[in-house]
């Protein structure tokens, strides 16, 4: 037995009165832009079109007619987070309506759409990050080019945010800022939640720090404090780093738009694949939450998965 499909939204000119007095309210007093105009006026043309097919007043709809329209929205094929979207508008009409008592009570309280799924994050394979980390220099600027280099061994080896690796500075001191001991091979970066941590500082990411303080005086200007600065001789920006990320992923022949935080994702996904130490990955990224770590162990099913499918006699071959 199949679900009743969504039914389309009416016509703009065809909502009822104390919709539009609604939608008048929300632009005149409540001052919404226009695409958020649009957006409110099409689920509020869905809501009548339920209430409509139902058939009952919109006055008169109650908690199960607006589960059951949420239910349609749902096997009519709109995403969950539409219908979050939608059932977002209808409360805030019935609430409206309420506030001049011409509703007893909101038959959206309480109603929620469907869980969206998480989307996992992207990580490169190994042999990707190898290859962005490891890849010849294209750059005719030697300074920039080892900033660059520099700059993807944190991201990568360090599992930096990339506000935490723009946030670096030369030496130890500051009270906003982090900074490398090369000494005892350790990054101390301030991350969010003005959360201080500490991470390991391999080996290939420490010859490439030396290799760039080594050319950074040719760039920095006098007293910055910042470690890698851009070619104003100033404090490198996140976007400054995103598009020299981008650019050299495509240099390297990478098939995938590469950006720092992909990096980050890539550090945890191979170092929970190798360890399997959830508990020491969710410390190294500084996650106030295991939860919030728990996704990269999805990841590793799914590299497994992979494996399993590519690898195993009784795997289910996909056409």
């Amino acid at each position: 037995m199949t679900s009743p499909a969504a039914p389309d939204a009416p016509p703009a000119a065809a909502l009822a009165p104390d919709i539009e007095r609604h939608l008048q309210h929300l632009q005149v007093e409540r001052r919404l832009a226009e695409r958020s105009l649009v957006l409110y006026r099409e689920a509020l043309a869905r809501l009548q079109a339920f209430a409509e097919k139902q058939p009952v007043d919109l006055r008169r709809a109650q908690v199960f007619h607006v589960r059951r329209w949420a239910a349609q929205l749902h096997a009519g094929g709109l995403a969950p987070r539409s219908i979050a979207l939608v059932l977002s508008a209808w409360r805030g009409f019935y609430r409206w309506l309420g506030r001049d008592g011409l509703v007893d009570l909101n038959p959206v309280e309480g109603v929620r759409a469907p869980k969206a799924a998480v989307p996992l994050p992207k990580a490169l394979s190994v042999d990707q990050a190898v290859t962005l980390a490891e890849a010849p220099e294209a750059e005719d600027d030697p300074a920039l080019a080892a900033r660059d280099h520099c700059v993807v061994e944190l991201l990568y080896g360090c599992g930096l945010r990339v506000g935490e690796l723009v946030g670096l500075d030369v030496v130890a001191g500051s009270d906003a800022g982090g900074w490398i001991d090369a000494q005892d091979a350790m990054a101390h970066v301030f991350g969010k939640g003005s959360k201080r941590r500490s991470v390991p500082v391999g080996g290939p990411a420490l010859q490439a720090l030396a290799a760039w303080l080594s050319a950074r005086p040719g760039l920095a200007r006098s007293g910055e404090p910042a470690l890698f600065v851009n070619q104003r001789g100033t404090r490198l920006t996140a976007a400054q780093v995103r598009g020299r990320l981008k650019r050299r992923a495509l240099q390297a022949g990478l098939p995938t738009h590469v950006h720092p935080h992909m990096l980050r994702h890539s550090f945890a996904s191979h170092l929970l694949q190798s360890s399997g130490d959830l508990r020491a990955v969710q410390e190294l990224l500084g996650h106030a939450n295991i939860r919030t770590t728990q996704v990269y162990t999805k990841l590793d099913f799914q590299h497994l998965a992979k494996v399993y499918d590519a690898a195993h006699p009784r795997a289910k071959k996909k056409p």
